[in-house]
């Protein structure tokens, strides 16, 4: 299906922030809308496993991969219900940004629902420089479908023929590298993150612009998404294991690979922890900082105040109309200089031996 310009489209059960530089405008309403800038691509296209690599077919055959991704609407979506014999709820679910991570089976049909790693395209600065979405993995009889309503590195790098050693034929497997490709791209966050982190604290060492502390607060709402998206994934993944959802007990293969992704995905959150605590430690070091240099600087201002008030406390005593010493004196200017010069050093030296100074 191709559509050649922006065209709104209405969606059901869906609530969403807006990005930019993106070619789409979709419209999604639940009771209130709001607005989201889709990429143009594909609608769906369908992909098999032959020699080694996935190709791309024109038809849906059996045990191929049928990849939904924006941009449709929900004509498309009840056509791909009613063609595949798909709950309608297993699709919008899949799209709806607030969905957590979950699994369900309805009628022999299967959805996995697993959140992953998005760029934040959204201008505002108070906004995370990622964000988690869901991407649903439905399995039917015949196919394995996947559906996003936002383009990800995750599908495209199956799409890519990036991944290895899987078949599209082998749903339990494949869905077995999807969750292991998606644990990848967190850890893969998390470095990007980090390192971001690591630049901007030498910046900020050497800077007291709001800017730098704006980043920082940017990647703790990052990290706080991957917190709450690793520990929801983890949970998913050990209910997924202990009901043995996919069916593969017994299958040693699958079975090892699904322990192992279990443990990575416990790394990848306790990385994810690890990396929020020095993130915290930093922004309190920085603001124990902030608050020190106030204090040096207000105490240094009090000190010049202190000097630079004898001189004028000493000029004003030879300003009253009184008898004062050296008033018929010709050297009395210059005593009067030396003398306040004088207390003023003598007032400095004092400071200085207190290390005030």
């Amino acid at each position: 299906m191709a559509i050649l310009g922006p065209v709104h489209l209405r969606f059901i059960i869906i609530t969403s922030t807006s990005y930019k530089n993106n070619l789409f405008n979709c419209t999604l309403a639940t009771e209130k809308i709001t607005y989201v800038k889709w990429k143009l691509t594909g609608m769906i296209r369908y992909f098999k496993t032959a020699e080694k690599e996935l190709i791309s077919m024109d038809e849906a055959e059996q045990n191929c991969w049928i990849a939904v991704s924006p941009p449709f609407d929900r004509n498309d979506l009840i056509e791909i219900s009613e063609k595949h014999n798909i709950p309608f709820d297993f699709l919008t679910d899949s799209i709806d940004i607030d969905e957590r991570s979950r699994y369900e089976k309805e009628d022999g049909v299967k959805l996995i629902v697993v959140n992953t790693p998005y760029i934040n395209e959204d201008p505002k600065e108070s906004e995370g420089i990622y964000i988690t979405v869901p991407i649903g993995i439905i399995i039917t009889a015949d196919h394995l479908i996947t559906i996003t309503g936002f383009e990800n590195n995750l599908l495209d790098r199956f799409i890519q023929n990036r991944v290895k050693n899987f078949n599209s034929s082998d749903e339990k497997m494949f869905i077995l590298k999807i969750l292991e490709q998606n644990v990848f791209e967190f850890l893969s966050c998390l470095k990007k993150l980090n390192l971001k982190r690591n630049l901007i604290e030498r910046e900020l060492y050497d800077s007291s612009r709001n800017e730098e502390l704006k980043q920082l607060l940017r990647i703790e709402k990052s990290l706080v998404y991957f917190v709450n998206t690793l520990s929801s994934n983890e949970l998913l993944k050990m209910k997924m294991k202990r009901t043995d959802f996919l069916e593969i007990k017994g299958m040693e293969q699958h079975d090892d690979l699904f322990e192992d992704l279990i443990i990575d995905n416990s790394q990848a959150l306790e990385m994810a922890n690890v990396h929020t605590n020095i993130l915290s430690g930093t922004m309190e070091a920085y603001a124990s900082i902030v608050s020190n240099n106030l204090n040096v600087f207000i105490q240094r201002l009090t000190i010049a105040t202190i000097v630079l008030m004898v001189p004028t406390l000493v000029a004003s005593f030879y300003g009253m109309n009184v008898k004062v010493p050296f008033d018929n004196s010709e050297y009395s200017f210059y005593i009067i200089v030396f003398t306040s010069i004088f207390l003023a050093l003598l007032l400095i030296w004092f400071f200085r031996r207190k290390k005030l100074f």
